[in-house]
């Protein structure tokens, strides 16, 4: 068995280093890893998906090939170490500020104006980003938030925004993004929300400070055990269970069902699907759905 100390790093010269194909055995070992501990499911046409991702990792450690590689993670040792670079190597962290528009449109003009005057100064609206990526869903929801609030006296909201990848979480807390990232974003929402980087080189803008900490981040895994403090009114999981299996989607939502306050909604993906599924929702929209 491998044991390489986490200091004792060799990297590989990029233009040189050429790691052996993947094994069917490799793969099959990493992607029954993979389900298990993230929900994850890569069948076989992954395979050369997976061998790519993993080609930095495997220069950064010196390895010749994905079975030492295996042998490395699988030790008690390389597991501690390695286990969140997988993560981030199997992770798609696929987003954009107001992505899905129609999903905002149902906040501002349906759902914000019933929960207001249902609740309206009595307690905090309570939502949970889950599977936030590098930070563009909360930041978006943030924005629709703090301009309802503006318009309405007495409106409180709270955010939570939870991701498995560490490396996307660091971007999502730094909130720092390249401008064509945010083309989305409406002109009047940029001026309030978004501070150009004074290296105007560099195309940056980053969040307000103010709007940063509406949000408090952090790491979740859905397939361990989870459960919050405070019910939620709101989750937006949205483009994140395409990469599960139906088995897992099913498990996960009646999880996220019962942290769902009666009456509270859940946003999906439009290219997503909860039909068949034994959860107490009833659609309220296009993959938008409340709690009975």
């Amino acid at each position: 068995m491998l044991v390489m100390d986490k200091h004792e790093r060799h990297p590989s010269d990029p233009t040189t280093f050429r790691p052996g194909p993947m094994t069917e055995k490799t793969f099959r070992q990493l992607s029954e890893f993979i389900h298990r501990e993230v929900g994850i499911k890569l069948p076989p046409v992954k395979k050369t998906m997976l061998e790519a991702r993993l080609q930095k990792r495997l220069r950064f450690l010196g390895m010749p090939d994905h079975r030492t590689y295996c042998e490395y993670l699988f030790h008690q040792g390389g597991m501690t170490e390695e286990l969140p670079h997988l993560i981030d190597v199997v992770t798609t962290n696929t987003t954009d500020f107001f992505r899905e528009p129609k999903h905002f449109d149902f906040l501002t003009n349906t759902l914000l104006p019933t929960w207001m005057r249902r609740f309206s100064g009595q307690r905090h609206l309570n939502l949970w980003s889950a599977g936030c990526s590098t930070g563009m869903e909360p930041y978006t929801l943030a924005m629709v938030f703090s301009d309802f609030a503006e318009k309405n006296s007495g409106f409180k909201y709270s955010i939570l925004a939870t991701d498995i990848s560490n490396q996307a979480l660091e971007k999502a807390v730094a909130g720092i993004y390249d401008e064509d990232r945010v083309l989305p974003v409406p002109q009047a929402m940029k001026r309030k929300y978004l501070l150009r980087s004074k290296d105007r080189t560099r195309r940056q803008v980053r969040i307000v400070p103010e709007l940063r900490r509406t949000i408090h981040f952090q790491r979740l895994n859905f397939m361990e055990a989870f459960a919050f403090d405070t019910a939620l009114d709101i989750i937006f999981c949205r483009n994140v269970i395409i990469y599960f299996d139906r088995a897992t989607q099913e498990t996960l939502f009646q999880k996220f069902c019962q942290q769902l306050l009666p009456g509270g909604h859940i946003f999906i993906g439009h290219s997503e699907s909860l039909a068949g599924m034994d959860l107490p929702l009833v659609q309220a929209a296009p993959t938008v759905y409340v709690k009975r």
